[in-house]
């Protein structure tokens, strides 16, 4: 059973929850958003895939957008209710297509260094668990992560997720790092094949 405080509610693509506004993105987030992604305090866990130019988070920013456009929820930006400064991204954002094989949504988000360990991620993530759900319910929700990352792993479990696989970490320029799988109920296994990649 997730901890987190419920979501308010939902209105032009803005869903409202205890502490924080998550907007669709738009192209305009682009500076805010690189500003957090080029801040090497939010990549403790992976260097490597620091922003180093703002083109790199255009071509982010852009895929959330058409991710939005073709499922109808995603990746928000996310501001700060008392004061609207944007303060990260998040969400869901759905990996293959509905009905497909090894199809799942992906929970996953990056806040800017001052504002971890307020419960925003927690508060966030389960807003996005609803949203998917609320889209494509039948869809598996997950979220990967290193090993090393027990913050991360944290709000995965208080968001009501389970730890279901242990694979090492495809993309990663450390080969001896772990991946960690969680989910919200047992994977198939075309999904687990997918989160191997």
């Amino acid at each position: 059973m997730s901890e987190a405080l419920p979501t308010l509610g939902t209105v032009n693509d803005e869903t409202v929850t205890a502490r924080l506004l998550l907007h669709r993105p738009v192209e305009d987030d682009v500076d805010a958003i690189f500003a957090i992604s080029s801040d090497p305090r939010v990549w403790t866990h992976f260097p490597s895939l620091r922003h180093t130019d703002r083109s790199t988070t255009e071509t982010m920013v852009l895929r959330w957008i058409a991710g939005w456009d073709a499922v109808g929820t995603g990746t928000w930006v996310v501001r700060l209710r008392t004061t609207g400064e944007v303060i990260g991204n998040g969400g869901c954002a759905l990996i293959g297509e509905p009905g497909g094989a090894g199809t799942v949504w992906n929970l996953g988000y990056r806040l800017a260094a001052a504002h971890h360990g307020k419960g925003y991620a927690t508060e966030l993530s389960a807003a996005a668990i609803a949203a998917a759900r609320a889209v494509h319910p039948e869809v598996p929700v997950t979220a990967y992560l290193v090993a090393h990352n027990r913050a991360s792993a944290a709000v995965a479990e208080k968001a009501g997720l389970d730890l279901v696989m242990t694979t090492p970490d495809a993309d990663n320029p450390d080969p001896g790092v772990m991946r960690l799988v969680y989910a919200d109920r047992p994977l198939t296994d075309a999904q687990r094949e997918r989160l191997r990649r």
